[in-house]
């Protein structure tokens, strides 16, 4: 599999929870939509009208999908836009009620950062990651609390949160709960119970540049924009082209169809792995629910190796991973993820595996990470 145009074949893309490469339907319908999808879908003469058949069918496509009204979803121009407008939408149509936002502690920063509008409560998780739902129950009973985050399954380790759980608790204390699926949607069948979601196309093969707000029906929401006179569904500026959000709902059924069967065969991979990172690599951790856990996804953690060091290394030697190690963050701060987890956080790798990669790109990785580890301690002076 090779990401980079090298006719030999020899970088492999194990990035896929940033952003995974553009499904080959995604590819088609883009171009396909290139002819109607250009004109602006709210005039009503008829090339305008062709483009709002367009935008309607792809809102039936997701919705189908997502197990939705039609009328429920509105189109982003990215995946943190419609997070963070669920977020603050959803705390400014519950403003009667309170000014709390509860979360927890792994939420992504997009959701964190929103919730800096609000007076945030946030909740822990155990060392694998999962939700503390004792005291996600207790929190979300106390007064004033107008809204709750909980995100699908960890983006840096995988864990899936008890998002079920977690929403019949706060059906009992009347608080709508938001869902961040970013790492779900077109992998997983979401869990029931949520009143708003959103979703990024380019973590399912989509292009870049299209977010999904699910807002169901009878939830208080309030966009966080200025009303216009553009009547967009979920009134969001600078929507995303609709080409591209034609592309992002056929990639988006195509991912869904094939989803069961990819999870079991990456699932296979990453177990692969989990198991011979922690027998041929010393002083490792293998960090998240070793179970409970997206099956594409594994993250792992090399004690006295510097995380930005590791990551260079193993791109010149032809893989693209991610780290949320502080030496790869704009902020140097370790990961909130890790921390909140109390697991190591320096030395971090995460491996996040898409429909291109194959047992090959895993074998050569695992034949190659030992030694540049070693090599890294080694220079280090361990």
């Amino acid at each position: 599999m090779d990401y980079t145009g090298d006719p030999a074949g020899a970088h492999a893309y194990l990035d896929a929870a940033t952003a995974a490469p553009l499904h080959p339907v995604a590819r088609e319908a883009l171009v396909a939509s290139l002819a109607d999808g250009w004109a602006d879908p709210s005039r009503l003469y008829a090339v305008g009208r062709r483009a709002q058949l367009l935008r309607e069918a792809s809102a039936e496509a997701v919705a189908e999908i997502l197990l939705v009204r039609p009328d429920e979803v509105s189109f982003w121009a990215s995946g943190t836009a419609a997070a963070q407008a669920a977020v603050l939408g959803g705390l400014g149509g519950r403003k009667r009620a309170g000014r709390v936002l509860v979360h927890s502690a792994i939420e992504h920063s997009a959701v964190l950062h929103a919730a800096r509008t609000a007076e945030a409560v946030e909740v822990g998780v155990d060392r694998l990651g999962r939700l503390d739902l004792d005291s996600w129950s207790a929190e979300v009973r106390r007064p004033g609390v107008a809204l709750a985050s909980l995100i699908s399954a960890s983006h840096e380790v995988g864990t899936v949160q008890p998002v079920a759980a977690a929403a019949e608790s706060c059906a009992a204390a009347g608080v709508p709960l938001f869902v961040d699926a970013a790492q779900t949607v077109g992998r997983a069948p979401l869990p029931p119970g949520w009143s708003l979601l959103s979703a990024s196309a380019h973590k399912w093969g989509g292009p870049a540049g299209v977010g999904v707000l699910v807002v169901r029906k009878g939830v208080r929401w309030l966009s966080p924009y200025p009303q216009d006179d553009l009547h967009r569904p979920g009134n969001n500026p600078g929507a995303p082209g609709l080409p591209q959000v034609v592309a992002a709902a056929a990639s988006l059924r195509a991912a869904a169809g094939e989803a069961e069967a990819e999870g079991v065969r990456l699932g296979a991979l990453v177990d692969r792995i989990r198991e011979r990172v922690a027998a041929t690599v010393p002083d490792v951790e293998i960090v998240g629910d070793p179970v409970g856990r997206l099956p594409h996804l594994v993250t792992f953690s090399c004690l006295y190796v510097d995380g930005e060091a590791l990551l260079h290394a193993l791109d010149r030697r032809g893989f693209a991973v991610s780290s949320g190690s502080s030496c790869t963050s704009s902020t140097l701060r370790p990961s909130h993820v890790l921390e909140a987890m109390g697991v190591l956080s320096h030395g971090n790798v995460r491996v996040s595996l898409h429909r291109g990669v194959t047992e090959a790109d895993v074998d050569r990785f695992l034949a190659v990470l030992p030694g540049v580890v070693a090599d890294l301690r080694a220079e280090a002076g361990f």
